[in-house]
């Protein structure tokens, strides 16, 4: 993990766990679920599936776990920790998903839950096109993006120094289409977090 920007997301969120758990809990409109429905309804039986950014253990990791075989990816060690304690089941890996690697045609999804706008934006293109080259022919992609045209922020995010970046929403598709994915849902989200409304960018993408 060389980028200082992911040493410090990494770090981040080992320092902030509790305070990220009691944060998240009060978004009561988070679509999540149900764009985690959109991708079970149409996973095969006995699926390959790895979620990058994984957390610490969320509903929606469980729920995979229950349906694919999981591989789960995050830089966090504590995140990881609580996450190896909740779904037992999966398999969790520490590695920057920028640099982590999974064999060529050898996944039927990758789920990612609002970790691209912790993704360098300018590493988004390659990261993209590595996502679509471990997919079979039919696997999917499901993924809250960032909303913002935003090149790079610093600053203090609950408590600890953090780092966000991201694309709107138009740059993001593109991308994606670039990256040879059909997008089969592309949608612009409003929830409200415990600051304020935000958008995020959400994606349901087919190679």
């Amino acid at each position: 993990m060389s980028d200082r920007r992911t040493q410090l997301v990494g770090a981040g969120y080992d320092a902030m766990a509790d305070t990220w758990e009691s944060w998240s809990s009060g978004i009561t409109d988070d679509p999540r679920h149900a764009w985690l429905d959109a991708l079970l309804a149409v996973l095969p039986a006995d699926a390959d599936v790895v979620e990058l950014g994984c957390g610490n253990g969320k509903a929606e990791t469980l729920e995979l776990s229950r349906r694919a075989r999981l591989t789960g990816v995050d830089l966090s060690e504590e995140q990881l920790r609580r996450a190896r304690e909740r779904v037992p089941d999966a398999t969790f890996v520490q590695g920057d998903l920028t640099e982590i690697e999974f064999a060529e045609g050898s996944l039927d999804a990758v789920a990612t839950f609002y970790v691209f706008n912790h993704v360098p934006r300018e590493l988004l293109p390659s990261l993209f096109s590595r996502i679509h080259g471990w997919l079979r022919p039919g696997g999917h992609l499901l993924a809250a993006l960032g909303a913002g045209d935003i090149e790079g922020w610093h600053g203090e995010w609950l408590g600890v120094p953090m780092f966000f970046s991201s694309f709107l929403p138009a740059t993001n598709s593109q991308l994606l289409r670039d990256a040879g994915f059909e997008l089969l849902r592309d949608e612009t989200v409003t929830i409200t977090e415990p600051e304020g409304p935000v958008k995020f960018h959400w994606v349901l993408a087919r190679r």
